[in-house]
């Protein structure tokens, strides 16, 4: 065997029967096994109290009284969007969880075998670029932890002035995104300890600050403030069920359905407090917690000593913050599309690291400051992410009524109801363009172009417009143009190839696995292609 072959199979991934990774399947886009699927109905409660406290969510209600909002208006809309992000993550997590499969895999239900790698590497992307983005606002949190430690890093000679940082800040960037590796190594239901540690640890620091700034403000001054003009866009986006691992799919419902609104409303309200606080205390409003934590090390006359090491704390809980929410949204994320893309050779634990080294060797720094734009340009990307959910939601529920074949998604054979033409069904992208046209004249807009009045506010939905279109276009073609949708007979094929591992369910309940019994009901074979 010549050396380039040795390589080749050194770095290929092999089933759990030792066989090689194929380029539709590997162990990773394969259903869970009921012995990894440990995730609770705590887990998600612990899951989505962790991740709602980060800087993003401090800002986005804060942000909305530069609009010229009141306080109670920022909170009551923050709790009406969450409350609808919340639905329509229960619907696919719901999938998940009866299924127990990774949404790379679920999606070749409704765009095909092969049609499903669009939607994957379009979250890829996202998700690469979203962790470089989010690791430098991590490295910002650690420069904030050392400055408050010794004082004199804001001293430390500037190595690299040409490259549009300091060496101080990116060193701390260097320091997070290093930190950030360990727990990629962890799979994922394993890694809900680290949202357990986050849940305790971030909501504490995120208390301190919380009172810190009332205490030097007035609560009641901070109620009443006034609006100013100030543009802040938050371009955070996330595709963060994590139902495969649930132990039962009840687990993703009521938790996360509760505790996401819940979660995020309540950080908001203290980003609200804090934010508002700033006028009172520093004389302008200041909208990043991590501002305002410099801001009190930066006074006249020096920070005390106290001061000092309450920002330390409060800054490594943010730290801690922002490494689960990085993990969480970004290198999963990447990590489970890429693997869809080449499952021969990534898995979910290479996806994340090749996210890691795509976030690092980006220079996010360069993107953050030498563009107004950038959070626009992001931020409409949620125009082809809605298009894909709304296909997604439409075939599960309306087009199958949650009736699917999970060995066919996994094979291209003309036996296979997935692989409608040629391994792509058509009737999907059209409605994933549908959906994106809707929004093409407001996307126009939101980049500078000159655009009709109706047509901004449609942008201003566009989320929710390019689902229903999507979603709507994707029904009425399957109405006219029916798919494959499995059979009871199909449905209660016993297999041989996962027995144990895949669950498929029927007429819309959920097959049990007895783990005493060995029952499987309504299992279905995978041959590897």
């Amino acid at each position: 065997m010549s050396l380039f072959r040795r390589l080749i199979s050194s770095t290929e991934l092999r089933q759990p029967d030792g066989k090689p990774a194929s380029f539709l399947v590997n162990r990773d886009l394969l259903p869970v096994p009921p012995e990894e699927r440990q995730w609770t109905a705590i887990n998600y409660w612990a899951f989505w109290c962790a991740d709602s406290v980060n800087l993003s969510t401090f800002m986005i209600a804060s942000s909305g009284i530069s609009l010229g909002l009141s306080w109670w208006q920022c909170w009551l809309a923050v709790w009406v969007g969450y409350g609808i992000a919340a639905f329509f993550l229960v619907l696919n997590a719901y999938a998940g969880a009866v299924l127990h499969i990774i949404f790379p895999a679920y999606i070749r239900a409704s765009f095909g075998v092969l049609g499903g790698l669009w939607p994957a590497l379009n979250r890829a992307f996202m998700a690469c670029v979203w962790y470089g983005v989010q690791s430098w606002i991590g490295g910002t949190c650690v420069y904030t932890f050392l400055l408050a430690i010794f004082p004199s890093l804001a001293r430390l000679p500037n190595g690299i002035p040409s490259s549009g940082t300091d060496t101080a800040h990116f060193l701390c960037f260097f320091l997070f995104s290093l930190v950030s590796l360990v727990p990629i190594y962890f799979p994922m239901h394993k890694i809900r300890h680290l949202f357990t540690l986050k849940a305790i640890v971030s909501p504490i620091a995120a208390i301190a600050l919380f009172a810190i700034c009332i205490h030097k403000g007035s609560r009641g001054r901070l109620a009443a403030q006034a609006a100013c003009k100030h543009y802040w866009l938050d371009a955070w986006m996330g595709v963060r069920g994590a139902g495969h691992v649930a132990s039962k799919p009840s687990n993703v419902v009521v938790p996360q359905l509760v505790a996401m609104p819940f979660c995020f409303a309540l950080t908001s309200l203290f980003g609200i407090f804090i934010g508002s606080s700033s006028q009172v205390i520093f004389g302008e409003f200041v909208w990043s917690p991590l501002d305002v934590m410099a801001k009190f090390l930066t006074v006249e006359g020096g920070a005390s000593h106290g001061m000092r090491a309450g920002v330390a704390f409060i800054s490594l809980g943010f730290i801690v913050a922002q490494l689960g929410t990085n993990i969480a949204a970004n290198a999963l994320s990447a990590g489970c599309d890429l693997t869809s893309i080449f499952p021969r050779f990534i898995n979910i634990r290479r996806g994340g690291y090749i996210a890691a080294l795509v976030g690092f060797v980006m220079c996010p720094w360069n993107l953050l400051s030498s563009s107004t734009n950038f959070s626009t340009y992001l931020s409409a990307y949620s125009v082809f992410l809605s298009s894909i959910v709304g296909v997604m939601i439409a075939h599960y529920y309306l087009v199958a009524r949650r009736r699917v074949k999970v060995a066919d998604l996994y094979s291209l054979e003309h036996e296979s109801i997935y692989r409608y033409m040629y391994g792509f069904n058509l009737r999907a992208f059209a409605a994933y363009i549908a959906g994106i046209l809707i929004n093409v004249v407001g996307f126009a807009g939101a980049i500078g172009r000159t655009v009709p009045y109706a047509a901004q506010r449609i942008y201003d939905l566009s989320f929710l417009c390019g689902f229903s279109v999507s979603a709507l276009v994707y029904t009425l073609l399957c109405y006219f143009f029916p798919v494959p949708v499995p059979t009871d007979a199909e449905m209660l094929e016993q297999p041989a190839a996962l027995e144990g591992r895949v669950e498929s369910h029927k007429d819309g309940e959920a097959s049990v696995y007895d783990e005493e019994k060995k029952e499987v009901d309504g299992t279905a074979s995978v041959e590897l292609v």
